[in-house]
């Protein structure tokens, strides 16, 4: 019988911790309008789960939700990254992007894992100009936006 001490066990979580961190710095980031070379949303619909109440729910908003896609087409690690104006509607983000599966994409034919993100607006205006607008405070950077 193998024991493991209590020290032990914490320092192979710290170490554990430490490589799935490694590997989500590692993953190659991809734009989500270039996502589909590497990845394929299937779902045709969610069920976010919405505050009953909570800071400007009313307010037209964007947010901005990071995230991986594993290889098997599960998302992992979401983390909201922005909500303009500040507010309580960036755990519906996170909501979302639980929800989401992928299937690979016809550039990654060994299914490999990319970090994206994903940015949904909340009470939009009507108009288009202002729509864009407010969708694109969003947007991150540091995410391959050319391949």
């Amino acid at each position: 019988m193998i024991r493991i001490s209590s020290r032990t066990g914490a320092i192979a979580a710290v170490l554990l911790l430490a490589a799935g961190s490694a590997q989500a710095q590692n993953l190659r980031r991809v734009a989500p309008e270039r996502l589909t070379g590497y990845w394929y949303l299937t779902n045709k619909s969610v069920s976010p789960d919405v505050p009953n109440t909570g800071k400007n729910l009313n307010q037209p908003t964007c947010v901005a939700v990071s995230y991986m896609i594993g290889s098997d087409g599960r998302t992992q690690n979401a983390k909201i990254e922005k909500v303009v104006p500040a507010g309580d509607l960036g755990q519906v983000g996170v909501s979302i992007v639980n929800q989401l599966v992928y299937v690979k994409g016809n550039q990654n034919g060994t299914a490999v894992p990319v970090q994206t993100y994903y940015v949904t607006g909340f009470n939009l205006p009507e108009d288009p100009a202002a729509k864009t607008a407010l969708l694109d405070k969003c947007k991150l950077p540091g995410y391959d936006q050319t391949t």
